[in-house]
């Protein structure tokens, strides 16, 4: 009975690990709460920081700045594991999954997909003033 008891300690452990880091990590993810901010738009293609393969020109997506990330290798950060962007301008709104992050933007400022910008203004602006939050897909 020792041994079982011991093995379920170990086994209850090794599964309590992973749950408690992946809810410490998403704790940092600031959901429902609006900033005010920036979009701009890309159109790359390749493969984004999500570790999929990303088309910017013809998919509905959003690059989420670099302050939001916390894990060394974005493949397995929690932006990647369901969590979108609602984006909100000129009294229209949409919701875009995070697949990519955007080095070059500050905590404020997102880089949407050229047909997710498209939603919302033309894209001839460039750069808009939105509000934008993180929420659960």
């Amino acid at each position: 009975m020792r041994k079982t008891t011991k093995s379920l300690g170990v086994l209850a452990a090794a599964v309590a690990l992973p749950l408690t880091m992946s809810g410490t990590a998403w704790a940092d993810i600031p959901f429902d709460q609006p900033v005010n901010g920036r979009a701009t738009y890309y159109n790359d293609a390749g493969f984004g920081a999500c570790g999929t393969q990303i088309n910017a020109a013809t998919q509905m997506l959003v690059a989420a700045p670099a302050a939001y990330w916390t894990t060394a290798n974005p493949n397995n950060d929690p932006l990647c594991r369901g969590v979108s962007i609602r984006v909100s301008y000129n009294g229209r709104s949409i919701t875009v999954p995070v697949v990519d992050k955007c080095p070059s933007c500050d905590s404020a400022h997102i880089d949407l997909s050229q047909p997710a910008f498209a939603q919302l203004a033309d894209t001839n602006l460039g750069n808009i003033p939105v509000t934008w939050t993180f929420v659960h897909s």
